[in-house]
């Protein structure tokens, strides 16, 4: 038989098949081991053929299957093949995606322990115990243990009773062992041994019975802040897994996954999984496992679990559908919705998106019927959304108030403390400060490796670059002028936190970014200990505005309303928008009203007076209407060509190549394009690598027609040391 492998290098050079031959049957996604290039080489098989082109004496035997299972189904190898038309991926890029990463190069196994049992075949416990000798202490209590206790693992007993007794009740045949392979699994935050179902309110009882009164269609569920979208989510799963489906459900973010897996671990115990990069190699590969082997039947997790290698799907859900992170922006790049999309046509099943804040393409589908919309305008038993104040941060400054505090967000806060209850202060910039400037000369601190200039990280007396990771030796002199004078930027949380200890001494705060949350259970213990009113004041990022439920928090503090507002993007308003309407959500959330302050230097700015508003459908109006008149997405489609390489020359050289043929491509067919040109990314350099790139905007009725041309011409003359992507409606355009 005749097996087309591609193999797990990524190189376009070699992204394309090659044909092997092997007596011994393999099924298409399945790991084998191939000699390509005189080199033993992991690969997948793709097809399976009666005859090849190749000449008989070319053809390589496959040298042996790497698992005793099919790696890949059928039904992700048919999603591999779509993304590749639809993004133009290396197919080994894809491939990789559905697969833990460290089965590549064994990089982690099944973990196989021993287990000791008695021998059945050995009588009764006073029996065994007549064969050993009465001063044999161990050995005898060794047969006393596993009577009370069943099969124990070996490292156990040899722990407890040592491992010569053990192996002396071995020897004996007393005793059996067997090999047995143990799941490692996440930890997830405290699980109840009872869980009772709430009852749904009216609102979410209707929502749940017309998704599952359809089982096919695609849903855009709009909920307020606070109105119960997790409990729908629950029980519309419930209802598939007992009908002998399988379901995924993703959020946005790993930060959220410990409070949704405890939920769903209450109620649906070990049937459920996770899914996200923060696990370690272990757990990923047993989790990963899990849902193979029908242990598990819910996937959850972040973006990657899209690709849960579960079979007769019925329900994909989306929560926060809104949220950025659900489209990757580096290598291989895709949609996650699009992705979602495809295996809700090839499972038939419910596709349910959900928001507070749905992002506006998505509400314009729903608008326009592509999606059908179910509205949850209510908090749960119809407590009232929290009470936005707004304040002019303008006005306090010339009333003589420089701080990053208002008076009356300090008011607030002193009202929470004597009230006993929590509060929870946003602020977007991690770190001390976001710049060090030398005051004399002007001197900036950049990253070497980066155009962007380092934070302050006053913990670490450090500063770093927040996006390659670089960190530098705090500076004393000034490298220009030698000058000790300095000036730092905008604050951060690290400096909020230090402020807070200042003003309220005897008041615990925690913080929650990027900073404190980098060892493996980060997110769990500080949401953990937070719950657990260790703390009363939680400071973080857009980490902390989404997806958590903490009762008595009653007052959310927002101290720079502006941050996102003015970025050079056409999705600010939109991002400042569901930002801060997801942050101010947190507040209230119990029998407590909420409140919350938002500080702004623009309180007049349309985005800020609905975010205090908290209506939505008001700036889908407003906001939609501009994108019409400007022609913005959804009523075109915007594309960037990104051109990065260690070598200015070549990148220019290979986007002035490019733009030729694409300009040719726009004489051919002016109505296509609404705008083109090429230019220097705003980020002008990471990573070592200089940055170019080429922008369209594409009438939607000829997009795909024309992404697919560009792809051409992009796969066309490209050198080797430049890297090309082609994003499409791109979500950062630096």
């Amino acid at each position: 038989m005749i097996y087309s492998v591609i193999v797990d290098i990524s190189n376009s050079q070699v992204d394309r098949v090659f044909d092997y031959i092997s007596e011994q049957e393999y099924s298409v996604g399945q790991r084998v081991e191939v000699d390509f290039a005189h080199r033993v080489t992991e690969g997948y098989v793709v097809e399976i053929k009666d005859s090849t082109d190749c000449p008989p004496d070319k053809l390589k035997p496959i040298l042996r299957a790497k698992d005793d299972f099919c790696a890949i189904s059928p039904q992700l190898m048919q999603l591999g093949k779509y993304m590749q038309y639809k993004y133009n991926l290396r197919f080994i890029d894809i491939l990789r995606l559905f697969v833990p990463s460290e089965m590549r190069g064994d990089r982690v196994k099944a973990l196989v322990k021993r287990k000791a049992t008695l021998a059945c075949d050995k009588g009764s416990v006073e029996d065994i115990l007549t064969t050993i000798k009465a001063n044999a202490a161990k050995q005898r209590a060794v047969v006393e243990y596993l009577n009370e206790h069943g099969a124990t693992l070996v490292e156990q007993l040899n722990a407890d009773f040592g491992s010569a007794a053990v192996k002396s009740v071995l020897d004996k045949g007393i005793i059996v062992v067997n090999q047995i392979v143990m799941r490692r699994r996440p930890q997830v935050l405290t699980v109840k041994d009872s869980y009772h179902v709430p009852t749904l309110t009216q609102q979410q009882q209707l929502v749940a019975d017309t998704v599952l009164s359809d089982r096919h269609g695609s849903y855009l569920l709009h909920g307020v802040t606070g109105s119960g979208k997790t409990e729908v989510y629950m029980t519309i799963i419930e209802k598939v897994v007992s009908q002998g489906k399988t379901c995924i459900m993703l959020v946005p973010e790993i930060s959220l996954t410990p409070n949704v897996m405890r939920l769903f671990r209450d109620r649906f115990g070990d049937r459920v999984a996770l899914l996200h990069s923060g696990l370690s190699k272990g757990e990923r590969y047993d989790e990963w496992m899990r849902l193979k082997n029908g242990e598990a039947v819910i996937a959850i997790g972040a973006r990657s679990a899209i690709f849960a290698p579960l079979d007769n799907i019925g329900a994909i859900i989306i929560d926060e559908e809104h949220d950025a992170s659900y489209i990757s922006d580096f290598n291989p790049r895709y949609d996650t919705k699009d992705v979602a999309k495809y295996r809700r046509q090839q499972n038939d099943c419910i596709l349910l998106l959900g928001s507070a804040t749905p992002g506006l393409d998505t509400y314009y589908q729903a608008m326009q019927g592509k999606l059908k919309l179910l509205e949850m305008p209510q908090r749960i038993n119809k407590h009232p959304l929290p009470e936005v104040e707004t304040v002019d941060m303008a006005l306090e400054t010339r009333r003589g108030n420089k701080g990053i505090l208002s008076q009356t967000l300090k008011k607030r806060l002193d009202e929470v403390s004597a009230n006993g209850k929590q509060a929870m202060l946003f602020l977007n910039r991690r770190g001390y400060s976001s710049f060090l400037m030398c005051t004399k000369c002007g001197y900036v601190a950049k990253c070497a490796d980066c155009d962007i200039t380092l934070t302050v990280h006053r913990e670490d007396n450090e500063l770093k670059c927040h996006y390659c990771g670089k960190r530098y030796h705090m500076l004393d002199t000034c490298p220009e002028c030698h000058s000790q004078s300095f000036r730092q930027g905008k604050i951060g949380t690290q400096q909020i936190v230090e402020l807070l200890k200042n003003l309220y001494p005897d008041v615990k705060v925690l913080r929650m970014d990027a900073d404190t949350t980098q060892t493996k259970e980060g997110h769990a213990k500080i949401l953990t200990a937070f719950a657990n009113h260790e703390a009363s004041i939680l400071v973080g990022t857009q980490m902390i505005a989404k997806g958590h439920d903490f009762p008595d928090v009653t007052l959310v503090g927002i101290l720079d309303g502006d941050q996102s507002l003015y970025y050079s993007n056409y999705l600010a308003a939109e991002r400042t928008f569901q930002l801060l309407t997801q942050v101010a959500g947190r507040s209230g959330r119990n029998n407590d009203s909420g409140k919350v302050v938002l500080q702004t230097y623009t309180p007049q700015h349309y985005c800020l007076q609905l975010v205090a508003r908290q209506d939505y459908k008001a700036f889908y109006r407003r906001e939609i209407n501009l994108r019409e008149a400007s022609a913005f997405p959804p009523f075109s489609v915007i594309v960037r060509i990104l051109y990065s390489g260690e070598r200015e020359k070549d990148c220019i050289e290979q986007l002035t190549a490019h733009y030729a043929d694409i300009v040719k491509l726009k004489e051919q067919d002016t109505s296509a394009f609404l705008y083109l040109d090429k230019m220097r990314c705003p980020l002008k350099r990471a990573e070592k690598k200089y940055r170019f790139q080429i922008l369209m905007k594409l009438t939607n009725d000829c997009a795909e027609q024309t992404i697919h041309k560009l792809f051409a011409i992009t796969d066309n003359r490209t050198m080797r040391d430049v890297q090309v992507f082609v994003e499409q409606n791109p979500q950062n355009l630096s």
